[in-house]
C-alpha cells in the first residue's frame, strides 16, 4: 500500500553480472577500497541465455498459484527459487516446474499490519560450501538482515546481522541482493520519517552495502553499512552487464524513480522527488506519476531493465544504453494486478514475475497470488 504523507516536493543485472558472479566467474574483483571481494566457487544460477537483441515479453504462463504475499525471490544453484512470504514468515523452494515445498519459517519475523514482515530473501553466491541464505524481516524492535543456514531440505541457524534499522507499518524497503562484488545489499525505507534519509547516521532511507557478517563492506563511501542515501522507499535492485546498479523506488504523491547508484550520492528525498535542480542531489534516470508505477522489483535481461509496478499493475520494459535508460513501455496493463518482483531465470531468455493481490491494497483473498513465467522473445 503506498501512502502518500504529504504535498508534492520541489520539483545494474540479475542476468549477466550477478549471474557470472553465482556461477564463479568473478572470482576477486578489486572494490572502490581497494580489498579484493571474496572468491565465490560455487553457482546459485547457471550462465545465461545468449542475448537476442531487442526481444521484447511474450506470453504469461502460469508456474505455481495459491501463494499469500510472495515477496523476496533468489535462485538455488540446481535453478529452482527460494521464495519467502511476507506475511506468515514461510519460506518455500519452487523448481522451474511448478513444484513447490516448505523448507521452514523465519523466526521473530512479525507484521506491521501493512507493507512489513518477510521481506528480501537472497542466496550465498557461495552456497555450495557455505549453505547460507539470508533475509530482510521486521521485528519487535525495527527491521533486520539475518543470516540462516540451508541445507536443501530445511532451515536453520538463525542469526541476526543487522539491527537498527527503524520499521514503521508502511515504507521498510526490504529488498535484499548480491551484487557482483559478491557483497550483500539491501534497501530500507524511511519509515515515514523522512530526515532519515538525509541523515547518514541513520540506516534508513538508504541503499546498504555489506558482507555475509553483516559488516560494512570494503570500499562503502562512510566507513558505514551506508551505499548511498536520500531514498523514500526503494524495493528495486539490479545490475547491467557493466556491474552498474539500478534501483526502483516508491515516490510519494507526485513520481516514482528509477536511479543509476553510485556510492556516496545522494539522491534527493525529501528535498527532492524526481528531478529537481537542488545542488548535491542526483537525479533520477526515469520517473513515472505514481499511479502509473509504485515500483517494487526490478531485473536486468538481454538490454532491458523490467520493473514491476503494483499501483499501476503493470510491467514496465526500459531499454538500456551504458548508463542511459530508454523510453519506458508498459506491458500486461491491469492484467495481473499488483506486480511484486521480477527476477531472471538463470539458463533462459526469460522472467519470473509474482504479484500481491492478497495484500492490503489488492484485498484479495489468501492464496491468490501466482509466480509467472514470461518468455522473451
Amino acid at each position: 500500500m503506498r501512502t502518500r504523507t504529504g504535498a508534492a516536493r520541489h520539483a545494474l543485472t540479475a542476468s549477466a553480472a550477478a549471474t557470472a558472479l553465482a556461477a564463479g566467474l568473478l572470482l576477486a574483483t578489486a572494490d572502490p577500497g581497494g580489498a579484493a571481494a571474496p572468491r565465490t566457487t560455487a553457482a546459485p544460477n547457471t550462465v545465461p541465455a545468449p542475448r537476442t537483441a531487442d526481444s521484447v515479453p511474450g506470453a504469461v504462463k502460469t508456474v505455481s498459484s495459491d501463494w499469500t504475499i510472495p515477496w523476496g525471490l533468489s535462485w538455488l544453484p540446481d535453478g529452482s527459487a527460494l521464495i519467502a512470504e511476507r506475511d506468515s514468515f514461510k519460506v518455500f523452494t519452487l523448481s522451474q516446474a511448478g513444484a513447490k515445498k516448505q523448507v521452514g519459517k523465519v523466526p521473530e519475523a512479525v507484521t506491521t499490519d501493512g507493507e512489513g514482515g518477510l521481506m528480501g530473501a537472497a542466496v550465498s553466491p557461495n552456497w555450495k560450501n557455505d549453505h547460507y541464505v539470508f533475509f530482510m524481516h521486521t521485528a519487535a524492535e525495527g527491521n533486520r538482515v539475518a543470516r540462516m543456514t540451508f541445507d536443501g531440505a530445511k532451515l536453520s541457524d538463525y542469526k541476526v546481522l543487522v539491527k537498527g534499522i527503524k520499521k514503521n507499518r508502511f515504507h521498510n524497503g526490504g529488498r535484499l541482493k548480491f551484487g557482483p562484488d559478491g557483497y550483500l545489499y539491501a534497501t530500507a525505507g524511511d519509515a515515514r520519517t523522512a530526515d532519515l534519509a538525509q541523515d547518514k547516521s541513520s540506516l534508513n532511507g538508504k541503499i546498504l552495502r555489506m558482507t555475509t557478517d553483516g559488516k560494512p563492506a570494503p570500499g562503502n563511501p562512510f566507513g558505514t553499512l551506508v551505499y548511498s542515501y536520500g531514498h523514500r522507499n526503494p524495493q528495486g535492485l539490479t545490475w547491467d552487464p557493466q556491474g552498474r546498479l539500478w534501483e526502483a523506488e516508491l515516490g510519494d504523491a507526485t513520481f516514482d524513480e528509477l536511479n543509476l547508484i553510485e556510492p556516496g550520492k545522494n539522491y534527493g528525498w525529501p528535498k527532492c522527488e524526481g528531478q529537481c535542480s537542488t545542488s548535491g542531489m542526483t537525479n533520477p534516470k526515469r520517473q513515472w506519476k505514481v499511479g502509473e508505477a509504485s515500483p517494487s522489483g526490478v531485473t536486468y535481461a538481454d538490454g532491458a531493465l523490467y520493473m514491476a509496478a503494483l499501483k499501476g499493475q503493470r510491467l514496465w520494459r526500459i531499454p538500456v544504453d551504458g548508463t542511459d535508460a530508454g523510453t519506458p513501455k508498459a506491458y500486461y496493463t491491469k492484467s495481473y494486478g499488483r506486480l511484486r518482483t521480477v527476477e531472471t531465470v538463470p539458463g533462459k531468455n526469460a522472467l519470473w514475475l509474482s504479484t500481491t493481490n492478497a495484500d492490503l491494497a489488492g484485498r484479495q483473498p489468501a492464496g491468490s497470488d501466482k509466480v509467472f513465467q514470461i518468455d522473451l522473445k
